[in-house]
């Protein structure tokens, strides 16, 4: 049986146990051993004639014919060269015998994922399997169709780079099962591209999967999953339940409380144990704290733990024990300013110290670390123009020093409110300045919803002379009692 084909820019292949090529001209060119490599001979010639050892029809019509051609044309079709083409099917016999149909299918699935050019070829090159394992058309139906194409496609990518077809058996049902346990479907998305795939969707067991949905419904559930997904990544044995423990320890077995850190922080638990552990030793021998104080400290500031011991820590509270403060003094201090601890020294705390040393405070007081924890709440140049405006009202340096030290918040506030708040006490209340030093708390109080409300409201009962003090620090529920009963104050 002779077969003659007219080519132009394709090659035919045919089982080089069964097949010699011979050209145009009738000169035998040998088996067809190596079929990419004849490609170029073949898209030179106009017409091909392949002669088969087997001439007869009902034999034929077991040969395996493939067009190779068409494989170039498809492949090329998705912006793979021929060489790349030459050398995948060279590698992966198997794609051989896939259906055309089937390949192009595949191939545009992976570009509707977001998996296209460079990053296709790079893929198709490393894992060919994926173009024709049957789990990898139902992962992609899933990405699309339930997912809505939303997972990232680096992430994607990898995922398919890094994972054999079988392990992505039961994948969309574990992702379902987040669902199912309360993770809205709109957030899924989200904890995929913010976890392991491969680790938590391929090769953890479903049931580990939904044992640790159930732990940490105990101290925040899905929010706590939503929130911070690579949980998921943790050994619910190993990692997750003793770094869980120590919380709870420290609090004295309060998972209230326990929840209530690692809702406000659930990177937290990013650390290792013996991380946790450490810190918290730290504070018991170096700082003299108990437990409760430390855990206090922890619910106010979780951060606490990815501030190093040796650049930060210990420094900052020897620079708090030369400052005069006791064990006590300390834990009410990293409780109000526990920011202390982290901001940089250099471009933070540096600066800040040498605002508070020119304007009057001295050096290792604790007026002077009072006054820098209450700067920890500000920025640098809020700082210096707070002092700014203080100085442009006429008061001194030694005025905003006697202010801070009954009132240290003053240094915190917001120079636009503070300069309102000191524009209204003068033009409107008509009241000097200078009252400001016996009750700078003045400063603090809303000036609409407070102070203005306030002293509309008394001036038309006992006119404009009133303490401030009494006008602002008396609670809402006894000035609304004193408005209906009016006695002079």
């Amino acid at each position: 049986m002779t077969v003659t084909l007219s080519i132009s820019s394709s090659a035919i292949f045919f089982p080089q146990e069964q097949c010699r090529c011979v050209t145009r001209f009738g000169r035998k060119k040998g088996l067809l051993q190596k079929p990419f490599s004849a490609v170029a001979s073949f898209r030179a010639s106009p017409k091909l004639v392949i002669k088969c050892r087997n001439s007869s029809s009902s034999s034929s019509s077991s040969n395996i014919v493939m067009v190779w051609g068409s494989f170039f044309s498809l492949f090329q079709e998705f912006g793979v060269e021929e060489g790349q083409t030459q050398l995948l099917l060279d590698k992966n016999p198997s794609l051989r015998f896939a259906s055309l149909e089937s390949l192009r299918s595949r191939l545009r699935s992976l570009q509707s994922a977001g998996i296209d050019g460079f990053a296709l070829c790079r893929l198709i090159a490393k894992r060919a399997d994926i173009l024709t394992a049957e789990q990898i058309g139902a992962l992609l139906c899933y990405m699309r169709d339930d997912l809505k194409g939303q997972i990232k496609p680096v992430k994607l990518e990898r995922l398919l780079t890094y994972t054999e077809p079988q392990f992505f058996v039961g994948f969309a049902e574990k992702v379902e099962m987040l669902f199912n346990h309360g993770i809205p479907r709109e957030e899924l998305p989200h904890v995929l591209n913010n976890v392991n795939l491969i680790k938590v969707f391929c090769h953890k067991p479903a049931k580990e999967i939904e044992r640790t949905i159930l732990y940490l419904n105990h101290f925040g559930g899905v929010d706590l999953i939503v929130r911070r997904p690579a949980l998921l990544n943790l050994d619910l044995k190993t990692q997750l339940i003793p770094r869980i423990m120590f919380f709870t320890e420290l609090s004295g077995g309060d998972e209230s409380a326990t929840g209530a850190v690692l809702r406000k922080l659930p990177s937290v638990l990013a650390y290792s144990t013996e991380h946790l552990r450490s810190h918290a030793e730290f504070f018991r021998s170096s700082v003299g704290l108990t437990d409760p104080e430390i855990f206090k400290i922890v619910l106010v500031y979780p951060n606490v733990f990815s501030v190093s011991k040796a650049r930060k820590l210990r420094p900052r509270v020897e620079f708090l024990k030369q400052c005069g403060l006791n064990s006590m003094d300390i834990f009410r201090f990293l409780i109000k300013a526990p920011l202390f601890l982290s901001l940089s020294f250099k471009e933070n705390l540096c600066t800040k110290l040498g605002f508070l040393v020119k304007i009057g405070y001295k050096y290792r007081t604790k007026e002077l670390a009072l006054a820098l924890g209450a700067a920890t709440r500000t920025s640098c140049e809020n700082l210096q123009k707070v002092i700014m405006v203080f100085l442009s009202y006429g008061l001194s340096y030694d005025d905003i020093v006697s202010m801070s030290k009954k009132h240290p918040q003053i240094l915190q506030y917001n120079y636009e409110s503070l300069e309102k708040k000191m524009e209204y006490l003068i033009e409107e209340m008509g009241r000097e300045i200078g009252e400001l030093l016996a009750f700078p708390a003045f400063l603090g109080y809303k000036l609409d919803d407070r102070i203005k409300h306030r002293y509309e409201e008394k001036k038309k009962l006992i006119g404009e002379g009133m303490s401030l003090n009494k006008l602002l620090s008396v609670s809402t529920e006894r000035f609304s009692k004193k408005r209906k009963n009016p006695v002079p104050i």
